[in-house]
């Protein structure tokens, strides 16, 4: 008995003193705890809303008051004309407009009957559902709040029409499927090059590499080039079943398409690599890119669940997130028809981040020289 409690004392000792352990065992829970208990949900808050008010008036007014201090949407614009409201959809500023017609006040004061335009973006089809249900919600609050005040009977009414703009028949694919392609081409590409130099590592042949007339830059490009033709050969499956098999319409340029696909399949294979580069194993890069990638991905790209709900500090965190700008890439091309006049800002995000990563793994492979 005596010597399997010193036995248990060991294996005691060996565990805080190794702070990895301890971080598993104690600093996990509480980053995953924290991270879905903020990030899981589908509550929407300051929701970008543009408004087009034709009609001016007092309960036009109060009605933009009530829904600006529920705390569930911001004022992002006041539109002029519809086309106004049109572009600020197809550039992703606004999730909502609200549109007053002319004569809502005097039809709310003298009618007893008033009407106004929900139009969401149901690109995001559970976001949009939500939008409207909660606008409608605060629309028919504030006529409870009115009516007690007139006289006669029955009391007005505001009737909440919504008009969904780029997915009128609210198909849950328009927001899911776009989401799993990047899943799955961030995934599959990472976790290809994560394994290349680790295995080089694993085999002994890497500090022959490092020690040949080859540079770094040679050896990480010769590394990528191979993945990156399969990668863009999966692409074209990945693309070509959303199209054909989910019925995921394709509105924008196809050429557009395949190079915005390039350029998110150059970040992941980067991302792979520069993992590879600081692993010690196949195993550890390749847990490293599933786990590692995997959870972000899912929770702060934007794919379950609406960004602009998020504290702050996971907003920030989910801007190094690639998915979060190739899932706006794709459905801005396939559902919106948007060209990269409107894309720009995401693009040079991907290029960026290639562009860093690669110097990132340019870096840590000189340090292994060193």
């Amino acid at each position: 008995m005596k010597a399997f409690l010193m036995f248990v004392r060991k294996e005691s000792y060996h565990i805080f003193r190794d702070p990895r352990t301890l971080l598993i065992l104690f600093g996990m829970p509480v980053a995953l705890v924290t991270l879905f208990g903020f990030a899981l949900t589908n509550e929407i808050k300051n929701a970008d809303v543009a408004v087009l008010d034709f009609d001016h008036g007092v309960h036009a007014r109060q009605v933009q008051n009530r829904l600006f201090s529920s705390g569930y949407f911001g004022l992002r614009d006041y539109a002029r004309n519809y086309p106004d409201v049109a572009a600020a959809f197809r550039r992703g500023h606004v999730k909502l407009a609200v549109v007053f017609p002319a004569g809502f006040s005097s039809d709310f004061d003298h009618l007893g009957h008033a009407q106004v335009q929900l139009v969401a973006d149901a690109s995001d089809q559970n976001t949009a559902i939500s939008l409207v249900n909660y606008a409608t919600a605060i629309i028919r609050s504030y006529e409870q709040e009115v009516a007690p005040h007139r006289s006669g009977s029955p009391g007005p009414r505001v009737e909440a029409v919504a008009r969904l703009y780029f997915n009128p028949g609210l198909k849950a694919a328009y927001t899911f499927v776009p989401g799993t392609m990047a899943l799955i081409l961030l995934l599959v590409s990472a976790m290809l090059t994560s394994i290349t130099i680790a295995r080089e590592k694993e085999t002994g042949t890497m500090e022959v590499l490092l020690v040949s007339p080859m540079r770094q830059l040679p050896i990480i490009i010769g590394k990528i080039l191979p993945y990156f033709l399969l990668s863009f050969v999966n692409g074209l499956i990945i693309l070509a079943l959303g199209v054909w098999v989910l019925h995921i319409p394709e509105r924008g340029s196809l050429a557009l398409l395949i190079l915005e696909t390039l350029l998110y399949i150059l970040v992941a294979l980067t991302l792979g690599v520069l993992i590879s580069t600081r692993a010690a194993s196949q195993q550890t890069a390749m847990l490293t890119s599933m786990l590692g990638l995997l959870l972000p991905t899912l929770i702060l790209s934007g794919f379950l669940f609406p960004i602009e709900s998020m504290p702050l500090p996971l907003q920030t965190v989910s801007r190094l997130i690639p998915a979060r700008y190739f899932i706006v890439i794709l459905k801005g091309i396939m559902i919106k028809g948007l060209g990269l006049r409107e894309l720009w800002r995401e693009t040079a995000v991907l290029f960026g981040m290639a562009g860093g990563l690669l110097l990132l793994a340019l870096g840590s492979l000189k340090n292994r020289l060193a």
